[in-house]
């Protein structure tokens, strides 16, 4: 700029500058002057948009920042209800264990009450029989000695009668110390009996592991593509009106991404139409005709699989000379179930501690094995047949050419038919152990709680009933009485009369014991 100017002047201070130059002089003195002020507008407008873009991403920084502070806020607050509602899950959890704890604590308390009357009633007999010990041990040193004296007075006699004599005190005398050492060796050999009885017990559930097992009233059948659902269903729905009037299942169709519900209580028929049903879906034609086909297969590959299932057992169990229509009804122990446990499982356990308590007993293990694994037979025998499955598995077991031992065994089981030999005992002793085990019939924490409650609850509609106490898990109820209303005779026909109504009215695993307390207590205060 300044060399402009200085150009300029000298221009002007040149005479023979022409006009020309001087108005170049003035368009390039104009022209740097635009320029400066374009530059200058520019820089101003940069300026200005430098600082509406800062503000701009800041306020979008604002904006991320409370996003982000929101989204940390909602996590805690999830955070915080899930920890929430944990706590109350194990709050429950404690609340559940701590009745139980109480529960169990009451019928300890019942229990020591209990042993308390029995150790003063068993206390009060002993003083008894002491005093009238002492006082026979006074009578028979009186009379010894007034037989002395008599012997004395009588020199007379000769020596073997005097002998005889003495036989005869000296064996009154030890008359009541032979009966007190009988009484002891009978108490020692009970005693001894019993804890022999637990060792074998003992020796022999450990030697056996078992697993727990699940009931299944549905089964899930899986399908290749969500179009199958429809073909399944048919035109107006008369594919799947024609598989459950074939298999005697409800198909449950719902929003499960390619899947079936089988719906039935016969675990039979809902392998049947399990069975069907995958072959359907494999072969692609759906249709009644196709239904009617493979609902018939399924049948006889079904058959195929029991009398499979039925030498598979025999066969772990080394069993021989088991008739082909038993090892069939053995096979469809596999579909039956007793409470979540499998009944042919449960055969199988029962047929190996049979087998373990005879080995232990000096007994025949063959003949124990063979009435375990065949005691529940009758559970698969067709409805047309009238009576309890102890007696029709026993009356089909007969039909077929086994042994009287064995056939009373499985009769005799839930105690129908009186007991006619040991193996008998051993397959209701393992009968028991195989379904009271833990795990073996397992139910929900609700239903196991319902369960005691409706037992209490059916001992305390029993006239003169003051209290009732379920306890070993609902395998004993434990009943107290008013003494002044029910007497000893009607404590006994009370427990009669509740084990009626337990078993008619009330749907229980294994067995319940029924104990009914009369308690009556005197007290008096001498000053």
């Amino acid at each position: 700029m300044l060399t402009v100017i200085a150009v300029t002047k000298q221009l002007s201070q040149t005479a023979e500058a022409e006009p020309y130059l001087w108005a170049l002089a003035v368009a390039v003195l104009l022209g740097l002057v635009a320029g400066y002020a374009a530059v200058w507008l520019f820089l101003r407008q940069t300026r200005r948009l430098s600082c509406e873009q800062a503000q701009s991403h800041l306020v979008l920084a604002k904006r991320e920042a409370a996003v982000a502070a929101q989204e940390i806020i909602n996590k805690a607050e999830e955070d915080i209800r899930n920890r929430e509602a944990d706590l109350n899950r194990d709050l429950d959890r404690r609340k559940i264990e701590i009745e139980l704890m109480l529960r169990e604590i009451r019928s300890h308390e019942e229990s020591l009450g209990l042993l308390d009357y029995q150790l003063e009633q068993r206390q009060d007999r002993l003083a008894r029989e002491a005093a009238a010990i002492t006082q026979a041990r006074d009578a028979m040193r009186d009379l010894s000695k007034s037989l002395r004296k008599r012997l004395e007075g009588v020199a007379s006699l000769d020596g073997e009668e005097i002998r005889k004599q003495l036989r005869d005190e000296v064996t009154f005398e030890c008359q009541e110390e032979l009966r007190a050492l009988r009484k002891e060796l009978l108490e020692r050999s009970e005693q001894d009996l019993v804890q022999e009885g637990k060792r074998i017990l003992v020796a022999t559930m450990q030697r056996l592991a078992s697993k727990p097992n699940n009931d299944l009233t549905a089964t899930i059948v899986q399908l290749p593509t969500e179009e199958m659902k429809g073909r399944i269903i048919g035109r107006e729905g008369r594919n799947i009106k024609s598989f459950e009037a074939a298999t005697g299942t409800t198909l449950l169709i719902d929003e499960s991404p390619q899947m079936v519900l089988i719906s039935s209580f016969d675990p039979v028929r809902r392998e049947i139409a399990r069975m069907a049903l995958d072959g359907l879906v494999k072969d692609g034609r759906i249709h009644p005709a196709s239904i009617e086909e493979f609902v018939g297969r399924a049948r006889q590959e079904l058959d195929l699989h029991v009398a499979q299932i039925g030498e598979s057992a025999v066969d772990q169990l080394k069993i021989s000379g088991l008739h082909p229509e038993t090892i069939k009804l053995l096979g469809k122990l596999r579909f039956r179930f007793s409470y979540t446990q499998n009944v042919l499982d449960h055969s199988i356990e029962v047929a190996q501690l049979c087998s373990m308590l005879a080995s232990e007993l000096g007994l025949e293990p063959n003949i124990a094995k063979r009435a375990g694994l065949l005691h529940d037979i009758g559970k698969s025998i067709e409805g047309e047949y009238e009576g309890s499955h102890a007696i029709i598995g026993a009356d089909f077991i007969r039909r077929y050419g086994e042994t009287d031992i064995v056939v009373n065994a499985v009769a005799a089981h839930h105690a129908e038919v009186k007991p006619e030999t040991v193996y008998a005992g051993l397959v209701i002793l393992a009968d028991a152990i195989s379904a009271s085990r833990p795990g073996a019939r397992a139910e929900s924490m609700t239903s196991y709680i319902e369960r005691l409650g409706r037992l209490e609850r059916l001992a305390m509609t029993m006239p003169g009933v003051q209290q009732a106490f379920a306890i070993q898990a609902g395998r004993e109820v434990r009943v107290v009485v008013q003494p002044s209303v029910v007497t000893d005779e009607e404590a006994h026909a009370l427990a009669k009369t509740l084990r009626l109504k337990i078993e008619q009215e009330l749907d229980y695993p294994s067995t319940i014991k029924i104990t009914v307390i009369r308690e009556q207590r005197y007290t008096e205060t001498a000053t």
